[in-house]
Formats: structure tokens, sequence, C-alpha cells
């Protein structure tokens, strides 16, 4: 399925019914008097967040969304029918928008949300309602109200525990793959993975958690370059980075180049993204002279914090960085969850 994580829409709640003017005509009831009953209610554009849907590709060709009108007020003060709701399921973690001003509207952070977006306009009253003992023969009834018509952008951001982040090949995918059920696609050129990938990781007797691979940012990422900022969203949601590194081609001399680089696009991008917790990690150590390497790294970055030296293809270092990820995830879930529009 091709990866959607952005579109607009359009959405017309449905016409109340018109209301109706009617006798009543029976044998022996020579004046009846008016019995003309009510329109039914348009039915509502209702969005619903399901786990049944992981991006916004449905909306791909499909545009436009209408509800259906309600019925029209019959004789004998019969009320007309009701229009259907309309119901459009989202993946949990879209934001909804006003495509014209950019209000947020509504941001589906949990599964199995509901919000009216659009209400059905009210069904016109019949002339049974306007007869009284002075105007006992009304010839007129209320037309249907209109619906409401909405012009919406849907934004997704993934909902992840943990984003792992680095320059393209810097091994996010391997990681993902063996710390996960996940299988992205893997092979040794810049920007393989062209989507982000979701995989469940289980560490211990921890809570599991959900780890995101996003594709590699380059410099000016921030500002469209690359996969750009349309990627960079899906991290905001995200309570812990996981910035790796690719120990075999750290050089001696810049040793902090490409790590500083992604922490720039970062900041660049959103300061609230350049203040979350990271945990740095330095893969590819089974390659030759990756370990020297690695310690020119540790050298320069001149920080009391740990590194982790890891080799996802074979497993070196693997198990102690998803048991502190764990760790570290479970004291930043006590300060709640990281949100941004």
């Amino acid at each position: 399925m091709k990866f959607i994580d952005e579109t607009i829409i359009t959405v017309q709640s449905g016409e109340g019914g018109n209301g109706c003017v009617s006798f009543r005509r029976e044998k022996y009831v020579p004046r009846g008097g008016p019995d003309g009953g009510a329109g039914g209610k348009g039915g509502d554009v209702i969005l619903v967040s399901s786990e049944d849907r992981r991006t916004l590709f449905p909306f791909q060709y499909k545009h436009e969304f209408r509800a259906e009108r309600g019925g029209g007020g019959e004789g004998r003060q019969r009320t007309g029918k009701n229009g259907a709701d309309l119901v459009i399921e989202v993946p949990p973690g879209t934001i909804v928008r006003d495509a014209d001003t950019g209000e947020l509207i509504k941001d589906f952070s949990t599964s199995g949300e509901r919000f009216v977006v659009a209400r059905g306009g009210r069904g016109g009253k019949g002339n049974a309602h306007f007869k009284s003992s002075t105007h006992r023969t009304p010839r007129f009834a209320q037309p249907g109200e209109p619906g409401e018509f909405k012009k919406l952008k849907l934004e997704l951001k993934l909902l992840a525990d943990v984003g792992i982040i680095g320059l393209p090949n810097a091994g996010k995918s391997t990681l993902i793959s063996v710390i996960s059920a996940a299988r992205p696609k893997i092979a040794d050129y810049p920007f393989t993975t062209l989507v982000p990938t979701l995989g469940v990781v289980t560490a211990g007797d921890r809570e599991p958690f959900v780890v995101a691979d996003i594709p590699g940012l380059i410099a000016g990422a921030h500002a469209g370059a690359g996969l750009g900022t349309r990627f960079l969203r899906h991290t905001e949601r995200t309570r812990l980075l996981v910035h790796l590194v690719d120990a075999s081609t750290i050089d001696p001399d810049r040793p902090l180049e490409s790590y500083a680089a992604v922490n720039s696009e970062l900041a660049a991008y959103s300061p609230v993204l350049a203040k979350k917790p990271q945990l740095i990690a330095l893969s590819k150590l089974d390659l030759t002279g990756a370990a020297e390497r690695a310690r020119a790294f540790k050298a320069a970055l001149k920080k009391r914090v740990k590194i982790h030296l890891i080799s996802a293809a074979t497993g070196k270092g693997v198990a102690e960085l998803v048991a502190d990820v764990g760790r570290r995830l479970n004291r930043v879930r006590s300060d709640g969850p990281e949100t941004a529009d």
C-alpha cells in the first residue's frame, strides 16, 4: 500500500428534508385541516479513528464526501426519513485542520475516537405545525436547512513511542527488523527506506513499545531537501529518540559531523524536537575500523552520556540498547505524552 500522510478532502453533510403541505381528506371529515409532516434531518459526516487504517491512502483518489439528504415530510403528519450518517475512517494519529485557515479541528490521538465534522441540516416543519386558531389552513411549509460544507486538510503523524533517526544508511531499517517483527526493505544504498516503518518491541517484562523507523534525514531536510519535512513530522509525537550513527563512516577529523547535522535539522524544524530525550547508538561495529572510529566519536562528544555500541548484523549490544530504551521510556512516560500540532 502506498504511504500517504497528507491530503485535502471536502465533506458535505446532508440537507434537511422539506416540510410537507397537506390537508386531511377523509370521508365524513369535511374539515380535516392541515396535516403536513416535517422533513427528516440530513445525515452527519463523522470521522472515526480506526486501527484498520494505517495511512491516508483511501483518500488518494476520492476527495469528495457527501452524506444523505433527509426525506421530505408527508401527509398525516408523517415525518420524513432522516438521512444516513456518513462515517469516514482515518488512522489514529490523524490531525484534521481547516484547509483554508489552518485551524485545528480535531487531533485523533487514540483509536476509536468519533467526531462529527459536519452536522446535517434540520428538516423543515410541515404546515400542520403552523395551524392556529387564527390561521386554520396554512398553505406553506418550511424548506429543509442546508448541510455544512467543509474543506479539510488531513495530516498523519505516526503514533510511536520511540523514533529511530539518523542519516541514510545508518542501519535504522536493519535495527528495527532485528528488534521487532517489522520487515522493511534493506539495501546498501541511500534512501532505501521511503516510508516510515512501525514495529512493536518487547523489552523483558516491561510493557511493549512502538518504534518508528524514520526515513533518512540529510542537510536541509527541514526546508524540504531529500525526503524533507514529509517525515520529520512523524518524530513529533514520539517520547524518545534513538539517534543512530554509522560508526564505519565516521570521519576521525570531524567525528561529530553526521551527528550534529541530524540534530541541526531537528532543531531547525521544531525546537520541541531538539529538546526530546535521545539515546545515542553507534552502529555497524562489525565492520573493519568501526571500533576505532567509534572511540574518536566518544572522545569528541565530551558528554557524560551512555553511548551504545551495536551491530544489528551480529546482535552485539542490541539487547542492551533495547533494555535501556525500555527503562528510559518508562521514565519519560511519567511526564505525559509528547504532542505537537
